[in-house]
């Protein structure tokens, strides 16, 4: 008689490698939720320090790996990478997830060392190597565009890209069948949702961010001086901290100076949406090295007009005259320009609001659409 195998099936495994614990939880618990119900065995690998319960609710593993982010240097990963790949001969994952520069450095070392050739390398912006134009920048780009695409990378390597610009910059077409652009980590437009204007005058503009020098703080609180100089009645909130572990953070006592006459620092916030129901104007003048900055896609879930710079990232979400106006960066005069036309013109103000709210529901922004493309990755990856 015929018997019939009653062994138990082989669970799909995914492993997350991701720089920090608090990054993939403000960013990615949706595409780990995702990758749970598709009934993958999930595992996120990042340093953890405060936010391991919150991965570990969504039903994956969260195994801890102290390594320094401060450094893409290739040598200076290699610890972490034989760190990781001991666990990752451990897991046996069949598909490892690399989230950021550094742990795609580090991640796709790792899987290489532990013959894991599925891999996906997401890309969440270049960072200083894509803000720089020069031939430090330029020699940077060079070298990531052969690591990435040669001995980090195998036969079955796909990658995902915020904006069609980092993939170009990395010499890969945006259309080819490797490659997938997504909305940044997308956003739930029910969990930020647009409400009234606050009344105008005066118009009030907030930053929320990281307080680095690279997001253009600085620029910020100039041209938001600028503006007021030139009888705008603007004001200017920034929300965020500091980095400890970024190079690039501003001094508490530089934030502290800022405020007054009209601008004011209150440190980091909980309550974004209600951050944008005070504010009419999401201002973020970058420069550069952006994959898509969650607080604009934050701004424009709730309906809120964007001021941005023209850089990668950026502009593949808020296209100039339509949700909000874009800049060059570095420039706190042109940056005042706009906030004084939005300051003289409330309508446009709500016109640019609703039509953020538009761009998130329609064009690809939103939360399920990210994820749902992630998925469609992860699933081709599998079937080859």
């Amino acid at each position: 008689m015929e018997q019939t195998d009653l062994s138990p099936c082989v669970p799909r495994r995914l492993a997350f490698i991701a720089t920090e614990d608090w990054f993939f939880a403000s960013h990615f618990l949706p595409m780990a939720r995702a990758a749970v119900s598709m009934d993958f065995d999930v595992t996120v690998i990042a340093r953890v320090r405060a936010h391991g319960a919150i991965i570990a609710a969504t039903g994956a593993r969260v195994v801890p790996l102290e390594a320094e982010r401060s450094s893409l240097n290739p040598m200076a990963a290699g610890y972490a990478a034989g760190q990781l790949a001991a666990i990752l001969k451990a897991l046996k994952p069949d598909i490892v997830h690399c989230i950021a520069l550094r742990s795609i450095l580090v991640g796709g070392t790792a899987a290489a060392m532990a013959d894991i050739p599925r891999r996906v390398f997401a890309v969440t912006g270049l960072g200083l190597i894509g803000a720089r134009d020069d031939r430090v920048g330029k020699a940077a780009r060079l070298t990531l565009r052969a690591l990435i695409r040669g001995p980090l990378a195998s036969k079955r390597t796909r990658f995902l890209f915020e904006n069609p610009d980092d993939a170009l910059a990395l010499g890969l077409d945006p259309s080819d069948r490797t490659v997938t652009v997504v909305g940044g980590a997308g956003i739930d437009p029910a969990a930020y949702s647009p409400g009234p204007m606050p009344p105008q005058p005066p118009l009030k503009v907030a930053v929320v961010a990281r307080m680095l020098w690279s997001k253009g703080i600085d620029i910020a609180v100039e041209g938001v001086r600028l503006a007021r100089s030139r009888g705008a009645l603007v004001e200017l909130s920034l929300y965020g901290a500091p980095d400890p572990d970024n190079r690039r953070a501003i001094p508490e006592a530089t934030l502290r100076g800022w405020t007054g006459e009209g601008i004011a620092w209150h440190g980091a916030t909980t309550d974004v949406e209600g951050v944008w129901a005070a504010h009419h104007v999401a201002c973020l003048p970058s420069r550069g090295g952006e994959g898509l900055p969650r607080s604009l896609l934050e701004a424009a879930s709730c309906g809120r007009a964007c001021v941005t710079t023209d850089v990668p990232g950026c502009r593949a979400l808020v296209r100039d005259g339509i949700e909000g106006l874009l800049v060059a960066p570095g420039d706190p005069e042109a940056l005042a320009a706009a906030l004084v036309r939005l300051a003289d013109d409330p309508a446009l103000v709500a016109e640019y609001g609703a039509a953020a709210r538009r761009r998130i529901d329609t064009d690809g922004f939103s939360e399920a659409a990210v994820t749902d493309a992630t998925c469609r990755l992860w699933q081709d990856l599998l079937d080859e």
